[in-house]
């Protein structure tokens, strides 16, 4: 768990504080998106969490431990950090830049060969094709990936990710936070997305803190946004089309129900409500018989019970 108290910081003599008086729990476990628009403090505080920027004022605390306790370095290890632009080193090999870390912490050589492996596996990259390429040879999306690989290289329990889809086309995009959300469900990280991208918010996070000229303008599950905004900025922020959006955040599979399948469109456990609506559009149905592993129908899926978000009873 992470736990923000009091935190702000100031530049110079400037009466406008980036981040001001910024009090926030990050759950253990779960994913909390930092969203708002440009310049309001999203990012100043995301480096504040990882003492990449030093806090004016406040106390940033990691498992109810003060960071201030740690040296900068200790800290950082035990935090994934994945940027925009990844970052790669480019005369390393991606085995290399994803054992970075393992080996700076002494790890024996084939531990570290062995995790390089398996956390390319993880992110959709075959080690045997991937592990000796060059950053150069990658594509956008397969260089994210291999961010995605090396901030979890030394498993830490705490992941910060600074707009970590947003140089990517929309298919690269989606496909890189589907499997983010997969890795998710398997290693149950602390991450900290900090994304001014609405739909990706709703999509991503089991918790969203939306922020406003460095404070916080409402705290809570995708639900409570879009149903029960705190203000008419939460409300014109998130719009007109959240409700629709927040779909895309919701498996379809948590929404399955018993009943009778026969005749329905099938669609698989895993994806996303917004598919689902949109298949019984075209379908013209209202409801989807949704199948587990093995193509074996766990229950239906109705039009009436997409409005439900299950993250939403853990707010």
């Amino acid at each position: 768990m992470i736990e923000l108290q009091g935190l702000t910081k100031s530049y110079g003599d400037t009466a406008a504080a980036a981040v001001r008086d910024l009090s926030l729990t990050f759950p253990a476990g779960r994913v909390t998106a930092l969203l708002g628009p440009s310049g309001c403090g999203k990012t100043t505080t995301l480096r504040m969490i990882n003492r990449l920027i030093q806090p004016t004022s406040g106390t940033v605390r990691l498992a109810g431990r003060d960071t201030r306790e740690l040296s900068p370095e200790a800290l950082r290890r035990g935090m994934g950090y994945v940027i925009q632009r990844v970052g790669l080193f480019p005369h390393l090999t991606v085995g290399r830049n994803v054992a970075a870390v393992p080996e700076l912490l002494g790890w024996p050589a084939a531990r570290v060969r062995a995790r390089v492996d398996e956390l390319l596996g993880l992110v959709g990259l075959e080690p045997g094709v991937y592990r000796g390429k060059r950053p150069a040879e990658l594509s956008g999306g397969q260089a994210q990936r291999v961010g995605v690989a090396r901030a979890l290289a030394a498993d830490p329990p705490v992941l910060l990710m600074d707009e970590p889809f947003g140089a990517l086309d929309p298919l690269a995009r989606e496909a890189l936070q589907g499997k983010v959300l997969e890795i998710q469900r398997r290693l149950a990280k602390t991450v900290v997305l900090v994304t001014h991208d609405i739909p990706e918010a709703l999509r991503m996070a089991d918790q969203i803190a939306l922020m406003q000229s460095g404070e916080l303008a409402q705290f809570g599950s995708p639900d409570d946004l879009v149903r029960r905004p705190a203000s008419a900025f939460v409300a014109q922020f998130m719009g007109q089309d959240a409700a629709l959006e927040q779909l895309g955040g919701v498996r379809v599979g948590a929404l399955a129900r018993p009943g009778d399948a026969h005749g329905l469109p099938r669609l698989p456990a895993e994806a996303d409500a917004r598919t689902a609506l949109a298949l019984m559009l075209r379908q013209g149905t209202d409801a989807v018989a949704v199948v587990g592993e093995g193509g074996a129908v766990v229950g239906v899926a109705r039009f009436r019970d997409l409005g439900h978000d299950p993250r939403s009873g853990d707010a």
